[in-house]
């Protein structure tokens, strides 16, 4: 059978109990947050970020995170921990373990073995007195006032604050770091991501394909060099070939409309002046802001003062940025 009554509320709800508590999370942010991240910092390890349940699958987002944005972290299941896996932490590694009671059997058992292993131990956990927080070198507060789940039982509210303290430690991290939009394009080198963050206008435009006419071109010598080149455009230069101004065949066309003596028409009677540019060095996303921003589908790149080329809006869909 086929309900729909009080749908819509019902995920409002959802999205507002989650929502209200994120917001919370504001005044959680303390000192022990502060000197917790100084110290992972300071520290020659790594971040080791377990969990049990929903909780290990949080703990694999802030691991794929921190090590996007210039801190190495690796995932341990905290089930498989006490079944060997504890041999990957390393004595200087800090350990992040997210539990919403903190009270758990697991984390029972797995806490006292932390310990000895001299690593320090960062509990995010939504329960203060749980024997977690107990133990932990350092505490991040993630309470909550119920689950979304109206039962108040599935992992709802209790995750989301999980992940979204996760998302306030490793950003603070990077920023502390001065971790770079270069740094991150290193991480990220697939992609349209990463294209956005390395590839340049010099990249994409065509090897060879600069198409060009004199101030005093004819029209014909025009059209074919736009046809020829197949940009759908053309520079116009001066005896010095210095840029003077560009032709599309959209101005081809709208010049045709009002005139009908076109014998003597000349590259400089229909170009337009002063046209939209790009250095070949600026980054390619650059260039489509520029197309989106003034509704044109090319730039002229240049390098320096001289022309080095076209990039087309069909150039940047091919590497896939648009």
């Amino acid at each position: 059978m086929k309900v729909t009554k009080n749908i819509k509320l019902s995920a409002i709800k959802v999205l507002q109990t989650e929502a209200d508590a994120i917001q919370n999370l504001i005044f959680f942010i303390n000192d022990e947050f502060e000197a917790c991240v100084e110290a992972i910092l300071a520290s020659t390890g790594r971040v080791v970020v377990t969990g049990i349940g929903k909780s290990a699958i949080i703990a694999n987002k802030i691991v794929a995170t921190m090590n996007s944005t210039g801190t190495p972290a690796i995932f341990m299941h905290a089930a498989d921990a006490i079944h060997g896996d504890l041999g990957m932490i390393q004595k200087d590694d800090f350990v992040i373990c997210i539990s919403k009671s903190g009270n758990t059997p697991e984390i029972k058992v797995l806490v006292p073995l932390l310990k000895r292993s001299g690593s320090k131990l960062i509990a995010l956990v939504s329960n203060m007195e749980s024997f977690l927080a107990e133990h932990a070198d350092f505490v991040l507060n993630a309470t909550i006032a119920a689950e979304a789940c109206p039962n108040n039982l599935a992992p709802t509210t209790s995750t989301t604050a999980h992940m979204a303290l996760g998302d306030a430690l490793a950003v603070c991290l990077l920023e502390a770091r001065g971790f770079t939009s270069e740094d991150f394009a290193k991480y990220h080198p697939g992609g349209s991501l990463g294209k956005q963050l390395y590839l340049t206008v010099e990249d994409v435009i065509p090897k060879n394909m600069i198409p060009l006419v004199k101030e005093n071109a004819s029209l014909s010598e025009v059209i074919v060099e736009i046809s020829g080149k197949r940009m759908g455009a053309t520079a116009v230069v001066n005896e010095e070939n210095q840029l003077l101004g560009v032709i599309t065949d959209g101005d081809l066309r709208r010049m045709l409309q009002v005139r009908t003596d076109i014998q003597n028409v000349k590259a400089s009677d229909i170009m337009t002046r002063q046209p939209k540019t790009i250095s070949k060095d600026e980054f390619a996303i650059r260039a489509l802001n520029r197309m989106k921003e003034f509704n044109i589908t090319q730039l002229v790149a240049l390098d320096g003062e001289n022309i080095a080329g076209f990039v087309h809006i069909h150039d940047l869909m091919r590497e896939g940025i648009v």
